[in-house]
């Protein structure tokens, strides 16, 4: 099996299909075998994300705000939005297990188990959008998180730090805030469905972050560096102070934070 020429096809296709058959066959023989790259190769460097094909790219600031959650159309911006977070996190996957090919076979397993989920929960908010009347490219959407995969491609420490660490470790503060603002509309059934998918999400991204956690350290005693060391390359990266106001202390606690850390983060208290 060419484990990474069908890693890069998987990264590179806009089919969820298509990736989702490669990533289980990823899986399954990284499973039982040891998965080694060719001396001579050389991961790319993918100039455009996977779905730049079905959405329109555009900066940050010149996505649209956010309509109330009310009518057809608001709440289908807010599940278009979580789509698309939950399908760059399959590429970031499925990236970090092709971009460092000399990570122990652990590490590869619990990446492509990542992508997994991830597929399945691009699927079911996929359902739910197109049961409000719309599909995944119906709305604008930025690049961010391909971005910092971009500018984490040469450092598997960083990665860890900035992806799971950072941004998959923010969702986890403001999933529970996303549900508390829909619950007194659960009566409309697509509210009730988002929040039990939102559910789903929120319990396996904690599974997710750890595993982000666990490597972290793992590579900060590999390269024997003190794991403080997240704090500097949250801000050389110039992401320190720009975490929310609601910092989920249990979730992140169960995730592997320390409170140290956690205050550190934000959080006014932790115990």
């Amino acid at each position: 099996m060419d484990f990474y020429n069908i890693l890069e096809e998987a990264i590179v296709s806009d089919d969820i299909e298509v990736k989702e058959r490669l990533t289980l066959q990823c899986l399954e023989y990284c499973n039982q075998n040891e998965v080694r790259a060719e001396e001579d190769f050389i991961p790319k460097s993918f100039e455009r994300p996977s779905y730049a094909s079905k959405c329109r790219i555009v900066a940050p600031r010149e996505l649209p705000a956010r309509k109330e959650f009310n009518s057809t159309e608001g709440l289908a911006t807010l599940v278009h939005a979580i789509t698309h977070i939950e399908y760059s996190a399959i590429d970031l996957a499925l990236d970090a297990v092709y971009r460092f090919p000399t990570a122990p076979k652990a590490y590869k397993i619990d990446w492509l188990e990542v992508a997994a989920d991830e597929i399945r929960h691009y699927n079911m908010l996929n359902c739910l959008l197109e049961d409000l009347g719309y599909f995944y490219g119906s709305f604008p959407v930025h690049c961010g998180l391909f971005d910092a995969a971009q500018h984490t491609a040469e450092s598997i420490l960083d990665r860890m730090a900035i992806i799971p660490r950072y941004y998959e470790a923010s969702g986890l503060d403001v999933n529970p805030q996303i549900m508390k603002k829909l619950e007194n509309k659960r009566k409309n059934p697509h509210v009730a469905k988002l929040i039990d998918a939102l559910k789903i999400i929120y319990h396996e991204e904690i599974d997710h972050v750890h595993k982000g956690d666990r490597w972290f350290k793992y590579f900060c005693k590999h390269e024997g560096k003190n794991e403080s060391i997240y704090f500097e390359i949250l801000d050389r990266y110039r992401l320190l102070g720009k975490h929310r106001p609601h910092i989920n202390i249990q979730a992140r606690k169960k995730a592997g934070f320390a409170c140290e850390e956690i205050l550190k983060l934000g959080a006014k208290e932790c115990s």
